[in-house]
């Protein structure tokens, strides 16, 4: 509403028109950058990094990660200066110092005001800081001070410094009432040639080309040129001339870039014309900017009354919204010199001259009467412009609409010109015009666009439609499949339909288009093209070789032979300006398409017109590969992490604009107390950061680059000691890649792994080795003993065994002997028992003998009976049988009769012939029989033996003779 209203309260100002495109602007919110609202003053380093003077410190920002670093007295910056020295330089209420890189890689701060005399330290604001023949000055409203070798000097104003800045080499001031003045051998030379510039405030001075152009708070904007300033006066600069101007900028060497406290930025020319405006309509967060700057890659920063705001002024992509609304773009063309959008709003028209980049036409959109509601499509045939409306078809002609068609629903034209036409017989010339729509395809007669007929039995919603060079129509539902309507005879089409039986991956999601005058279908499954021989659609091996298997639902070639087509939400191309075809993604317009109704509209190299949710965008593609910027990545900051976080590296291995490379000899050693160590990283491309991935490895843990990622910070947790080295790289989505950073650190092993660790472990393992030796050494004497003794044990359990085996061999011989006399018993008793009965025998013979002898009266017969008894008692056959009976008693009882001959020499022969018959247990009565006396005999002589024996009378006589 604001940009409407100015236009209508100055309706002869062609300068309110702003350019058609606009340039993408990102907002900064003091939330985003966690610091205060105000920001005063950019600076940036050759490495990239934006420096910002800000109410709470000095910003820094990476393209990725903001950081703030606060002044010791906590004051707000409010100018900011890097100098030759590669220090910056800020100036604060009361204080002004530098910020250089600690030990550790953080910004650190060195004030210098302690070099400034005790009654100039109440000096205010620093406002302005500049640089001239390796002095840093800076400037206060009451003195600018001049820095040089730790010496200040004090440079009064006159009436009040409203300026400090050099250009083109000359180190300018200005004082409000003596005017401009120039720096020239130690002091303040006041320049005649600019008395306009009295009585007014400077703030800034810029050379554009050869020419001066300064401008001024609240008095517009002057040149200085041949030694002569003149006020550059147009309707644009009268307007801006009453909005403040407080600070301004050059960009790309023939643009002004103005900041105003009230109507936001304006660019216009050295001739004062406007170029463009961007005020919160536009987008910026508010209109009162207390800073410009253009950085490296020509993007605008606005230091804000209340936030930062970053335009992408010189990217190749602008953004086209008529009116500002939130309306979705259908559909683009220009024709007779407009520019048509059609949105869901309705179709709008903008007049447009010949430019390189046709987004700075300046003009408004203009709505097109009766076209309100969904447009979807607009196609130029034989130089006639013709609309594609929800209600209808439509003829454009000189901002007028005339209706075509009632019928609901058209979706696009197509012209047959150029086809064999076999649809279009010789009784229907004319009809060369394919129309789909919400119910089938019709056709239209270009003489005078009128509908000749509708093609029966064919009812498919056609959204996309393709003619081949035969005539025959392709029509893809993405439901339902693909269609062939082909000619069968004058009066009927024959209509085919293509599914995944087909040939198709699927019968979903196929999308027919014509390319190189080729019938190709884009499927989840890359590019299909016909096979008119097998009739059947099969993997185009061109396409696929580039674009692989990746799903695709939109293809549109350009005129270039460039194919453009989206995948998923992603815009891309292959571009064909090489040897071989390469994909670009053009990630910026990530997410910001028309899902499902994708629009590329290529004009030239220059003007490629895209289709998004919100508007239109005009992509300067040959602007978009030039790639000129300088890819490099940073290691910003190192953290260790165990119980609480430490900082181990703040993001610069050297100064400002030096090459942050690491120095070798310095490599920070890390306890391994610390259990994570966390890196973050970035390339400072503003605006570009969705173009970049990244791969990192730690070398020392991982030989293999990782996977390319658009995440800037990596961790790792618990690594072993050792030596290790972070690196980081950095590649675009045109292919190109950046050198590789490096950060390389040492993890200490823990306390147990130390070199006295180890020294205490190597006497400790030599005490254990002496310990173990003389351990071994008692061991294996106990060992010996204990194997004596087991060896004794065995030797004794073996004698044992062999005297258990002996005592057992003896007890079997015991028992065989005893066996043996046993035996030699029973044949003593046998043959003492055979003596017996011989005995009785003989004595009842004898007996008997003697009474026959008594009986008989023969003389003869008397005689001879006594000789019989004579010879029964012979006494030298007695003796021979007891001789016998000792032989075999002695060898059965050990010698017996000669042992106790020896022992008892007194004893008679019949006192041993007793003892060895008391020896074989034999009774009285047979040891009676036996020695032929009677048993009152054997008792006397039991008797006497004793005695003999000298036994006592408890001793058994028995058990005396078994121990003999």
């Amino acid at each position: 509403m604001t940009r409407i209203l100015i236009c209508l309260l100055f309706p002869i100002a062609s300068w309110c028109q702003n350019t058609i495109g606009l340039p993408d602007i990102t907002n900064y919110s003091k939330i985003d950058y966690n610091a205060g609202l105000q920001n005063w003053d950019f600076k940036q380093d050759k490495n990239g990094i934006i420096y910002v003077a800000n109410n709470e410190g000095l910003l820094t920002f990476d393209g990725k990660y903001w950081k703030l670093y606060p002044l010791p007295n906590k004051t707000i910056v409010r100018s900011l200066e890097i100098g030759s020295d590669n220090r910056i330089y800020v100036g604060a209420q009361d204080e002004f110092g530098y910020f250089m890189p600690s030990s550790n890689g953080q910004l650190s701060y060195h004030s210098l005001v302690q070099y400034v005399k005790e009654g100039d330290r109440d000096f205010a604001d620093v406002w302005d800081i500049s640089e001239f023949n390796n002095e840093i000055f800076f400037r206060t409203s009451r003195r600018i001070f001049k820095l040089k070798n730790k010496s200040v000097t004090v440079f009064t104003a006159p009436s009040e410094w409203s300026y400090l800045g050099t250009c083109n080499g000359v180190l300018f001031a200005h004082d409000i009432q003596y005017g401009l003045m120039q720096y020239l051998s130690n002091r303040w030379e006041i320049l005649p040639e600019a008395s306009l510039l009295k009585n007014v405030e400077l703030t800034s001075i810029s050379s554009l080309n050869s020419t001066i152009i300064i401008s001024t708070l609240k008095n517009g904007v002057y040149s200085y040129i041949n030694r002569q300033v003149s006020k550059i006066q147009t309707a644009t600069t009268e307007y801006i001339e009453k909005q403040k101007i407080y600070s301004a900028i050059v960009i790309d060497n023939k643009w002004i870039g103005l900041a105003t406290t009230n109507a936001g930025v304006f660019i216009i020319d050295s001739k004062g014309e406007l170029i463009q405006n961007l005020s919160k309509t536009e987008g910026i967060q508010n209109n009162n900017i207390l800073n410009i700057f253009c950085d490296k890659q020509g993007n605008l920063w606005l230091g804000l009354n209340n936030g930062i705001d970053c335009i992408g002024f010189s990217n190749a992509i602008k953004h086209i919204n008529p009116l500002y609304q939130d309306a979705s773009a259908y559909a683009t063309i220009i024709h007779n010199k407009k520019l048509y959008l059609g949105t869901s709003s309705g179709l709008f028209s903008v007049p447009i001259i010949e430019k390189i980049d046709l987004s700075f036409n300046r003009g408004n959109f203009s709505p097109i009467p009766n076209t309100s509601g969904q447009v979807w499509n607009l196609a130029e045939i034989n130089n006639h412009l013709l609309l594609a409306h929800h209600e209808g078809a439509f003829l454009i002609e000189e901002n007028q609409t005339k209706l075509i068609s009632k019928m609901a629903g058209f979706w696009n034209f197509q012209s047959m010109n150029g086809t064999s036409n076999n649809l279009n017989v010789n009784d229907n010339i004319g009809d060369n015009i394919i129309t789909g729509n919400y119910k089938g395809i019709a056709m239209l007669n270009e003489n005078g666009f009128k509908f000749s007929k509708v093609i029966e039995n064919f009812t498919q919603s056609s959204r996309y439609v393709a003619i081949d060079k035969e005539g025959s129509i392709w029509v893809s539902h993405p439901f339902h499949g693909v269609y062939k309507v082909a000619k069968e005879n004058i009066n009927n089409e024959k209509t085919k339909l293509y599914t995944q039986e087909n040939g198709f991956p699927s019968s979903l999601n196929n999308h027919v288009f014509k390319i190189r005058n080729e019938i190709l279908v884009a499927t989840e499954k890359g590019i299909y093209s016909y096979n008119k021989q097998k009739d059947k659609f099969e993997p185009s091996v061109e396409y696929q070789k580039v674009l692989g298997q990746q799903s695709l639902r939109y293809l549109k070639e350009d005129n270039e032979g460039n194919l453009w087509f989206v995948h998923e939400k992603q815009l891309g191309v292959v571009d064909m300006s090489t040897k071989t075809p390469r994909i670009i993604y053009i990630p910026e317009l990530n997410n910001k398409l028309l899902s499902g109704f994708e629009l590329v509209y290529p004009v030239d190299e220059n003007n490629i017109f895209i289709g998004g949710e919100n508007g239109l965008f005009n992509l300067n593609y040959k602007k978009y590969k030039k790639n000129n910027y300088e890819l490099q990545v940073h290691i910003r900051e190192v953290k260790i992490s165990g119980n609480s976080d430490s900082l181990l590296f703040g993001g610069y291995f050297k100064n400002i604009n030096e090459k942050q490379e690491q120095d070798k000899n310095i490599i920070p050693e890390i306890n391994r107390k610390w259990q994570m160590i966390h890196f973050e990283f970035s390339s400072a491309l503003f605006r570009l950061q969705n173009n970049l991935e990244y791969s990192y490895r730690l070398y020392g843990l991982e030989n293999s680059w990782s996977k390319w990622t658009n995440k800037t910070e990596k961790e790792y947790t618990n690594l072993p000691p050792g030596n290790y080295t972070f690196e980081i790289k950095v590649r675009d989505n045109l292919g190109e890649e950046s050198e590789i950073e490096k950060y390389s650190f040492y993890v200490l092993p823990p306390w147990y792994r130390d070199p006295w660790a180890y020294f205490l472990y190597t006497i400790c393992f030599l005490l254990i080795i002496v310990w173990i030796i003389r351990w071994q050494k008692n061991k294996f004497v106990l060992q010996q003993t204990q194997y004596e003794k087991e060896q004794e044990k065995i030797n004794y359990l073996t004698q044992l065994e062999i005297n258990n085996a002996e005592n057992k061999l003896t007890e079997i011989q015991n028992e065989k002997l005893q066996l043996e006399i046993d035996s030699k018993n029973s044949e003593l008793i046998n043959f003492t028992m055979h003596l017996v009965q011989k005995g009785e025998l003989l004595t009842d013979l004898k007996s008997h003998m003697s009474k026959v002898t008594k009986l008989i009266d023969n003389p003869i017969a008397h005689e001879e009976l006594k000789k019989m008894i004579k010879v029964i008692n012979d006494a030298d056959k007695m003796d021979k049988d007891w001789e016998n009976f000792t032989n075999h008693f002695d060898k059965a009882h050990n010698s017996f009769t000669i042992n106790i001959k020896e022992k008892y020499p007194k004893l008679t022969a019949n006192e041993l012939k007793l003892c060895t018959f008391l020896r074989v247990n034999l009774t009285t009565k047979e040891i009676a029989q036996l020695m032929n006396i009677s048993m009152r005999g054997v008792e006397i002589s039991r008797y006497r033996l004793r005695k003999k024996l000298n036994l006592a009378t408890e001793m058994s006589l028995y058990d005396f003779l078994n121990e003999i």
